[in-house]
């Protein structure tokens, strides 16, 4: 038996999961065991502008501590000012958890055989020349971006770009933050930029890289040869000494340091591995496909829809259809495009609960269940639902400008949100399949929103084809079985791998046209008023 750990960090909260490699009557399979939880989520911060001289205080050579008088204080308060705040994530809390779920995993196991380490993509943190953090990453939902990409394709056009990158345009893009931040004293002081994983991985082990399934998020990777655009950051002014060594998946980034291996109680020296660092490098790599001929839907706060190729599509068309092209493990393409995800259900159920209504989430669903389907629809992928705030609001108001009756109760706000995704899945896996000539056959669905039944049942029928749900956990599965296989506990292809991961899987098969399922029509007509 071999144990790997790993950390998946996601919008919301991080985890620490133990994997463990063990023999059964049909070939070796992953075992799971959460070790470690720990909340995320964005911290708005004020930067404050303190005044360029202020009232000297009380002379201390008397031997007076009191400090300054009232009217002093007063003053210098008065001086000071304060600028819009800005959303962070508080990466030392992300780091702190990550150390207590290497201890929790060493107590439970032993001996690791390996740490590997996924999260969300573009967001990233700025170190200085002394390697030290300049502060929090900024969070990709803050509003520093906005209208930043028009400003790049004044200099670097849209077309252009996407034929390099192959890069959806999304306004949290790395290559966006990176020139909103121009003129900063930050930016000014930077000599490297990390992308979350990687600043974890560097504070473990001392090795400052970027791994590739990530690096392919931020509009700075040429989706071709998999290798830094330098001329394309050089005419955005984007200093290319930020952009560290390239590193592949599944292979080995350093040992941890020795300091931090004995914090944590590991006495054995401890590998840590490049994965696919990307949260949904990950997740693809866990689903339990046995032929190739498949659509995904990696579903948590966010949902990315679509399929693994070979090459990037780089076309025109695609690009007007905004499909991304990242890379994936073993060379592959994830082909896909960002959906909003359950953030607008969580939104929603945070908004109620801060307003003292009753939010218990499966008495809604169970309660969403009932509602006609189809009644109101929106398109989830509207700006509007990309920053924290009021959800149902927003979707009220997005129904009355199509022209449809805002959802009254809870329970239909949540068949709103929950047949909108579907919509937009359904939209995503057709383009995708018209987009890339791939025929699809099912669609498989991992992370959390397999939980999600109503929301699976609803995917099967409006993309016409099966769901296979599962795995729940797909990035951290994903994240171990690259692990093992750089180890050389296992081995084999992606395939090989995968067979291995949907061993002992509780996987769910949903058909379309369930009981109290819309016909074709319906979707149909619904999606023109989504999308009108």
């Amino acid at each position: 038996m071999s144990a790997f750990a790993a950390v998946d960090l996601g919008a919301s909260s991080g985890r620490v999961i133990v994997g463990r490699v063990v023999d059964g009557p049909d070939g070796p399979r992953v075992v799971l065991h959460e070790v470690n939880r720990f909340p995320n989520g964005p911290v708005r911060v004020p930067a404050v502008t303190t005044p360029t001289s202020s009232p000297s205080g009380p002379s201390t050579a008397t031997g007076d501590l009191s400090g300054p008088s009232a009217a002093h204080a007063a003053a210098g308060a008065e001086a000071a000012t304060t600028r819009e705040a800005t959303l962070f994530w508080d990466v030392l809390h992300l780091y702190r958890g990550v150390l207590d779920g290497l201890r929790a995993a060493t107590r439970e196991v032993g001996t690791l055989a390996g740490v590997g380490i996924d999260s969300w993509a573009v967001d990233h943190g700025l170190l200085d020349a002394d390697g030290r953090l300049l502060g929090n990453p900024v969070h990709y939902r803050d509003a520093r971006t906005d209208g930043i990409a028009e400003k790049v394709f004044a200099t670097v056009p849209a077309a252009e770009l996407y034929a390099r990158t192959g890069l959806q345009v999304q306004p949290f893009n790395t290559v966006f933050q990176l020139v909103a931040a121009q003129g900063t004293a930050a930016l000014a002081a930077a000599r490297q930029a990390l992308l979350v994983p990687d600043l974890l991985g560097a504070w473990l082990t001392g090795v400052p890289v970027a791994e590739v399934t990530n690096a392919s998020t931020t509009g700075l990777l040429d989706a071709t040869t998999r290798t830094w655009a330098l001329d394309v950051a050089d005419r955005l002014g984007i200093d290319t000494r930020l952009l560290p060594p390239l590193r592949d998946p599944g292979v080995l980034l350093g040992y941890v340091r020795d300091d931090v291996r004995t914090d944590v109680g590991h006495h054995a020296p401890l590998p840590v591995w490049t994965v696919g660092s990307h949260d949904t490098a990950s997740a693809v790599v866990a689903v339990p496909a046995t032929r190739p001929d498949f659509a995904y839907v990696s579903c948590g706060t966010w949902s990315l829809v679509g399929l693994e190729l070979d090459v990037p599509v780089l076309t025109e068309a695609s690009r007007a259809a905004n499909f991304t092209n990242e890379a994936g493990v073993d060379g592959t393409v994830r082909y896909l495009k960002n959906v909003m995800g359950l953030w607008v259900l969580q939104e929603t159920l945070r908004v109620w609960n801060e307003a003292g209504l009753p939010a218990d989430l499966p008495d809604l669903l169970a309660a969403a269940a009932q509602v006609p389907p189809l009644t109101t629809v929106v398109d989830v992928d509207a700006p509007d639902f990309l920053p924290p705030g009021d959800m149902p609001a927003r979707l009220a108001t997005a129904a009355v400008r199509t022209g449809q009756t805002p959802p009254q109760t809870q329970p239909e706000v949540v068949r709103c949100i929950l047949d909108s995704l579907a919509l937009a899945y359904r939209r995503a896996v057709r383009q995708a399949v018209e987009l890339s000539g791939r025929d699809v056959q099912v669609v498989h669905v991992v992370g959390g929103g397999v939980r999600n039944e109503l929301l699976c049942r609803l995917t099967a029928d409006a993309t016409g084809l099966p769901v296979v749900a599962g795995p729940v956990e797909g990035a951290a599965l994903g994240n171990v079985l690259v692990q093992a296989r750089a180890a050389g506990v296992l081995s084999g292809s992606l395939a090989d791998l995968r067979a291995v991961g949907a061993r002992g899987l509780d996987l769910r098969r949903y058909e379309p046209g369930g009981p109290g399922m819309p016909g074709v029509a319906q979707w149909s007509a619904a999606e023109s008023r989504a999308f009108a």
